[in-house]
């Protein structure tokens, strides 16, 4: 190995040993006899740029596979894309109408080639940008949801649901998107809590003169599809219009005024109008009492031909001016102010039309029980369990899933019309021209007779299968690889694709498995800035993954981020948190520079104080490994990260290295010297997982290594007994050594001068070697009574002594000895005072009152070793 830089420079590092890990494919798996790890990564979007959302998603897989690989498990990591039906088809159409091309104009082969053209030119930047992030993945096997082995999982597994029955086509009330033109399914609607209006308009009575009816709405522009009023039958206000009808304002449609329990008698004015085709409730009253449906809107949210009345205007515009139409006709009652939840497309923020559509529809339910017992028992844990509600609230009242779009740029339904009605379900083009002719019985259909249904699949509908299809198991089941990988080992997502993704993935499982697809789904938290707001690029709040690791360096941001990342818990990012990560690379680097510059003398003989500060940092050393394995095996990943920073950099950085180090220009003994690089050995191994570059850095130059040889492959430590008196014994010292720098500091003794140190109670001497050096002390003695002018401090229950005579300014000392005596009698006052109020007494809880009792006595403490000193000083 070169010579170690001054300086650490992530870039310099980082660039050398990804290319080094790749070159000798140390991320690649094959089956073999070791026990499998695998994560499948959540596929992004193909054309998607890495945010900070996946900056945390990512680190903690990486995370968890590197401690599986260095554990001695066969590790794999999975990558792949999504295609992103709807956002991608959404940029190539913005990409054609820049270029003054309508999708409209063109074919749909020639769409398709412009799609593909987009997808390979910007398609897997994110997958390369996760490789400056020090993603362990094994490339060789990245997939794509519309690759041919996905792509022919997908067309087989929709094949398969509907010849079990389990797939229909039909028409129904779906969710559709004015903007991307396409359904979409309940899941990928998000509601939001809008200012709005309720409006109050008049219904006249049919054949009753100037007799009318108040109906509410938050939407009158859909008057125009009006086809009844319905009232509850138990309003007595309302039992006057049984059998009647009445006219619905400006449109002079005359409606039955239909009477059910449905209506809420205390909402609005208790009339509900009835649009039957824009209104999923409407829909069910409409089919109950056979009412007409009238379709008011065209596919992109403009009025139809049907609506009869402002045709061609946006919904939104019709709905301003049809209130002012309906004001001047005098059948405006009142309006009012309105908060209400609206419906919002998941991919494109448009406003959700209900509206009835031919659609494909999967009938989820008998899929259910399985999936929902599995995670209900544990099969599948999740973490945090919190989740475990949220998951069983939506498993017990799904509702079929609509998985057809309205979209070219997907899988497309392998659904063929036949020419005189009917369709088949095929897996191939061959495979329908034959069900075609054996369902028809004529032998002279050619492809050309048969119409594909121009639909495509909802994207989730592949990326269900994604455990599975990743190892070919739709297409072959049981083959080596799902024997081996399936079940996978851990999920790590965001808690809010648990209904898109996971419950679907452990429904596909079991249902085309006949397993769970993972055992463990780790739910990480939202990254949002330090005053709490969701990341954004509507914000600007929301910084550059990749401008982060130019600044800080990849360890320092994936330390910065899983510092502050709780499992399920938001995390509060800010850049001084990256800062905190990349000073922590620099205090490793310069403790090993520090380490390797000592002049090692092998003949020498070790000191006490070495000899005890080994037995003590191996101590504290088990202890932190069993700490960190028992934190990694509950997910508590920030935890354990936390555990193993304030392992080097408190103990290893600020305790060990200052015990054993030798005097200035002195060698250090080579006992000494093996056991620290032992010891700096197995902080890089526990450090590898978060913090892969630094630590295969400073791993190669440890010792000379062989080509190919890497830390990740190199075992992690486990905890063997250890003798954890000594641990306790040390913290005491450490609390002497913080008493003897504390007088000094004080009374302005300089640290090369050597004190006497006297102890007055009961001492272990065990450490006495350490306690000599780190508190530069020329003796320590035991006596009965405290020494004449000198100060001391309570350490546990032993009080310790430094005699101060030659050391300090009596005088000086004596003023500033008065002035703390005077602070604590008005603090001993003041506390006294409270405890002498016998309501405050009484009435505080009882961990109040006995903190009060604790300050007294405190208080006291203090004053009699003040006024102990100020005696000492006058003698």
């Amino acid at each position: 190995m070169s010579e170690l830089a001054t300086k650490y420079d992530p870039a310099e590092v980082e660039d050398k040993w990804y290319a080094y890990w790749m070159e000798h494919r140390l991320f690649h798996s094959e089956p073999d006899d070791r026990e499998p790890f695998c994560i499948v990564i959540p596929p992004p979007n193909v054309t998607g740029v890495l945010h900070m959302g996946h900056m945390l998603n990512n680190t903690i897989q990486d995370i968890l596979t590197r401690r599986a690989r260095m554990e001695g498990k066969n590790a794999l990591w999975v990558p792949g894309t999504d295609h992103a039906a709807i956002s991608t088809e959404a940029k190539v159409v913005a990409k054609l109408a820049a270029e003054g091309i309508r999708k409209s104009d063109i074919s749909r082969e020639e769409f398709l080639r412009h799609a593909w053209d987009w997808t390979d030119k910007y398609g897997g930047i994110i997958l390369q940008q996760l490789r400056k992030l020090g993603a362990s993945c094994d490339w060789e096997r990245t997939a794509f949801t519309m690759d041919e082995t996905r792509s022919k999982s997908v067309i087989r597994v929709f094949c398969d649901l509907y010849n079990k029955g389990l797939i229909y086509r039909g028409v129904r009330m779906v969710n559709w998107d004015p903007k991307a033109l396409t359904a979409l399914s309940d899941e990928e609607v998000i509601y939001k809590e809008e200012k709005s209006h309720l409006f109050h308009l008049r219904y006249m009575v049919e054949g009753e003169e100037g007799k009318y009816i108040v109906v509410a709405t938050t939407r009158p522009e859909t008057i125009l599809g009006d086809t009844a009023v319905c009232v509850n039958p138990n309003d007595e206000r309302y039992t006057w219009l049984k059998g009647k009808r009445v006219i619905v304002p400006l449109v002079g449609r005359s409606v039955p005024i239909i009477m059910d329990d449905y209506v809420e008698m205390d909402f609005g004015t208790g009339c509900l109008k009835v649009t039957p085709a824009h209104d999923v409730n409407d829909y069910m009253l409409g089919d109950k009492y056979n009412l007409p449906s009238i379709d008011i809107f065209n596919d992109n949210g403009t009025i139809s031909e049907q609506g009869g009345m402002y045709v061609g205007m946006d919904r939104f515009d019709v709905r301003r001016q049809i209130m002012k139409d309906l004001d001047a006709a005098g059948l405006v009652e009142k309006v009012e102010d309105y908060v209400n939840k609206v419906g919002h497309s998941e991919r494109t923020d448009e406003v959700i039309e209900p509206k009835l559509s031919m659609q494909w529809f999967v009938k989820i339910k008998g899929l259910v029980p399985p999936a929902l017992d599995a995670v209900e028992n544990d099969d599948i844990k999740f973490v945090p369990s919190k989740f475990k509600n949220i998951y069983r609230h939506w498993m017990t009242n799904i509702r079929d899933w609509c998985i057809s779009r309205q979209l070219w740029w997907g899988h497309r339904i392998p659904a063929y019309y036949l020419p005189d009605g009917g369709f088949v379900v095929a897996e191939n083009d061959e495979e329908a021209l034959l069900k075609a002719i054996e369902k028809t019985g004529d032998a002279s259909l050619t492809l050309s007779d048969l119409r594909q249904d121009p639909d495509c699949l909802d994207t989730w509908f592949s990326s269900w299968l994604w455990p599975i299809s990743l190892f070919n198991g739709i297409l072959e089941p049981g083959n080596e690889q799902m024997r081996y990988y399936y079940p996978t080992t851990d999920l790590v997502t965001g808690p809010d694709i648990i209904f898109f993704w996971v419950a679907r993935m452990i429904m596909a499982g079991y249902e085309f498995a006949g397993d769970k697809p993972f055992n463990n789904v780790y739910f990480t938290g939202i990254v949002r800035d330090k005053i709490g707001r969701k990341m954004s690029k509507s914000l600007g709040n929301s910084p550059d993954p990749l401008e982060l690791i130019e600044k800080f360096g990849a360890d320092g941001v994936r330390m910065g981020i899983m510092l502050a990342a709780p499992a399920g818990h938001d995390i509060m990012y800010d850049d001084s948190l990256c800062e905190q990560g990349r000073n922590f690379c620099n205090k490793i680097w310069n403790a090993f520079r520090l380490i390797k510059g000592w002049q090692v003398d092998g003949a020498a003989t070790q000191p006490d104080s070495a000899k005890a500060g080994i037995e003590w940092f191996g101590a504290v050393l088990n202890n932190t490994l069993a700490e960190v394995t028992d934190l990694m095996d509950k997910f508590r990943i920030s935890e354990a990260l936390m555990a193993i920073y304030k392992l080097f950099w408190d103990e290893f950085s600020s305790w060990y290295l200052e015990v054993i180090k030798p005097a200035y220009g002195s060698p250090i003994d080579g006992d000494t010297y093996q056991a620290t690089l032992k010891f700096f050995d197995t902080l890089l191994r526990l450090l590898h997982p978060f913090m892969p570059f630094i630590t295969e850095e400073l791993w190669q130059h440890l010792e000379e290594r062989k080509p190919g040889e890497s830390i990740m492959y190199a075992r992690l430590p486990f905890a063997t007994e250890y003798d954890d008196t000594i641990i306790s014994r040390f913290e005491h010292l450490k609390e002497v050594v913080a008493g003897i720098r504390t007088i000094r500091k004080q009374k302005q003794i300089a640290q090369k001068e050597p004190l006497k140190l006297f102890i007055k109670g009961a001492h272990d001497d065990t450490l006495d070697s350490i306690l000599i050096k780190m508190g530069n002390l020329e003796m320590i003695d035991l006596v009965e009574e405290k020494p004449a002018g000198a100060a001391s401090f309570i350490a546990g229950s032993v009080e310790y002594c430094i005699p101060l005579e030659g050391n300090i300014n009596v005088e000086e000392e004596l003023k500033k000895l008065e002035k703390d005596r005077a602070y604590y009698e008005g603090f001993l006052a003041t506390v006294r005072k409270k405890l002498s109020n016998e309501r405050f007494v009484a009435s505080a809880p009882e961990k109040v009152v006995a903190m009060e009792r604790k300050k007294e006595q405190d208080a006291l403490s203090k004053l009699e070793a003040i006024s102990a000193s100020i005696a000492a000083l006058k003698k």
